[in-house]
């Protein structure tokens, strides 16, 4: 059943007081502990929905527990119906734009790389991107990869941006003369 237009407006009002986790907690979504979530992740069956520890879920993410094209085929039973869960596991990153299918499940320490389409489970310990998702490395040699990466404590600067700019590739520092005449 299709939400009305006033139920949409007051669903986005409150979930923007309670933010996208607890929105999300209170629509029946099982999250666990110290997730980031970025995305309006409630489906319109959230109790389907399982997170598990330390999972990020960025901008643009879209988890749907139903398809509905099984409504195409009818007989004297009538139409036909698939709903499963999605399980994701602990330690996970969903990048932006990435849609999960029904039924998947994704493993411990997953990367799901930005824009990709989640048909098939995730195995633990595995990089996954593209269309549809394919594993493109081990969590092994992600975690080594990432490892050279600048770190928390390399940051300096009092403002958001001096911290990024302090530890950002390719920036040029900026001479005192150009910020001066930026006033």
């Amino acid at each position: 059943m299709a939400r009305s237009p006033i139920r949409k407006v007051l669903d986005t009002l409150q979930r923007h007081r309670l933010g996208n986790e607890r929105w999300a907690r209170s629509k029946g979504v099982t999250i666990g502990a110290q997730c980031r979530i970025v995305s309006d992740i409630v489906t319109s069956e959230p109790w389907l929905v399982t997170l598990g520890d330390r999972v990020t879920i960025s901008s643009n993410v879209e988890l749907i527990t139903h398809d509905g094209s099984g409504s195409l085929v009818r007989d004297e039973r009538g139409r036909r119906y698939r709903y499963a869960p999605i399980r994701i596991g602990d330690d996970v990153f969903v990048g932006a734009g990435v849609i999960i299918m029904p039924g998947v499940e994704i493993g411990d320490r997953v990367v799901v790389g930005a824009g990709s389409v989640v048909t098939r489970s995730v195995p633990s310990d595995t990089v996954v991107a593209g269309i549809p998702a394919r594993a493109i490395t081990t969590w092994a040699e992600y975690t080594n990869r990432v490892s050279g990466w600048k770190a928390h404590d390399d940051m300096q600067g009092d403002t958001y941006r001096e911290r990024v700019d302090s530890i950002a590739e390719g920036l040029l520092p900026m001479r005192t003369e150009a910020r001066s005449s930026d006033r």
